[in-house]
């Protein structure tokens, strides 16, 4: 208990937001009732769902969308993504129609699981660079840097700290995430809602794209078929990698509450890997409902590097598939470390 009270200081701050006012186009005569306390419910529990008629209509039939599908009255939540989530109520009465809705918070229903590291390795890190992005591709590690007039994107030999390639961002850019697929390397900025794509062999700039609802560019991963963009704040948006076009997402939570300023991320053995911006921790995230389902506490990591006045918080995560181990460094560190992640 010590330890996860720990990572909830370091990691784990959580926010609550109330929310399940029934809305609509106009005001109904019908109110939806639940079984979410405090309209919170958690995703082992079933959502009982019922119609309150103040006005004593005559209802011929009611139906109900939960995430846009059709639920009966009872519905077992274990397959539903976690978050702020919409009920929607057609009641048909009089030969009339009216549509209300509610919004309920899903919770995970047990708490993350708190791991440890393990270094097995220790490799330079250009002091200079404020990391925003890193992966692995090919065995050749890309990193994507921020701030105004000093982004960049680089290829790196990460053994020696040599760098193959490197490409400066405008200085109206501030540079952001990045992932490859397909051979091709995918780039967030931060806050003009535009991305670059390259090609990955080259660094050769191939097109730009815009974002759609989310506001801010942050993190990127893939799974080979969607890729996975982050935006500072509980959503992860996924994308189609032939139109970049945000068709769906899911936000992260815990059994207590959102998880924001979701940054940096890395698709590990089917699981999203996620920095979170300010924090000294890295959560391990279900893709298909957003649960955080453990947390690794890197804190210690940050007085093993120099310590100057530029020093700035843990950021920059990548797999890599040859050696199969873990590499984190952070903002003007001037170490890459490889790690093991070690589950208690």
């Amino acid at each position: 208990m010590k330890q996860y009270n720990l990572l909830a200081i370091i990691f784990l701050s959580v926010l609550i937001v109330s929310c399940g006012s029934n809305t609509g186009q106009r005001k109904s005569d019908f109110i939806i009732k639940t079984n979410a306390k405090d309209n919170t419910i958690s995703n082992n529990e079933t959502l009982s769902v019922s119609i309150e008629n103040p006005k004593n209509h005559q209802i011929d039939s009611v139906s109900y969308t939960f995430e846009g599908k059709k639920i009966g009255e009872n519905v077992n939540l274990k397959d539903f993504k976690l978050g702020n989530q919409t009920i929607e109520a057609t009641v048909y009465f009089n030969g009339e129609k009216q549509t209300v809705s509610k919004n309920i918070i899903i919770l995970n229903n047990e708490p993350p699981k708190i791991y440890t590291y393990k270094i097995i390795n220790e490799y330079p890190h250009d002091i200079t660079s404020y990391t925003q992005g890193l992966e692995f591709y090919n065995d050749t590690l890309y990193e994507s840097t921020g701030q105004y007039k000093e982004s960049k994107l680089r290829k790196v030999d990460y053994q020696t700290g040599k760098v193959y390639q490197n490409i400066n961002l405008a200085d109206e850019y501030f540079g952001e995430g990045l992932t490859v697929l397909n051979d091709k390397l995918y780039q967030l900025t931060w806050q003009k809602g535009i991305g670059f794509v390259y090609d990955a062999q080259t660094l050769n700039k191939l097109n730009n794209f815009k974002y759609g609802k989310s506001k801010e560019g942050w993190g990127l991963c893939n799974d080979e078929q969607t890729i996975y963009k982050s935006d500072g704040t509980e959503d992860i948006w996924l994308l189609n990698p032939e139109t970049l076009v945000e068709e769906n997402h899911i936000q992260v939570y815990t059994n207590k509450g959102k998880i924001v300023g979701i940054n940096e991320m890395e698709w590990i053995n089917g699981d999203i890997y996620a920095n979170r911006y300010q924090k000294d921790g890295v959560a391990i995230i279900n893709p298909n409902n957003g649960a955080v389902i453990g947390v690794i506490d890197f804190s210690p990591l940050k007085k093993l590097v120099t310590q100057h006045q530029g020093l700035d918080v843990l950021n920059g995560i990548a797999y890599n598939p040859k050696t199969k181990t873990i590499f984190v460094t952070g903002k003007r560190w001037d170490k890459l470390f490889e790690v093991e992640i070690v589950k208690n």
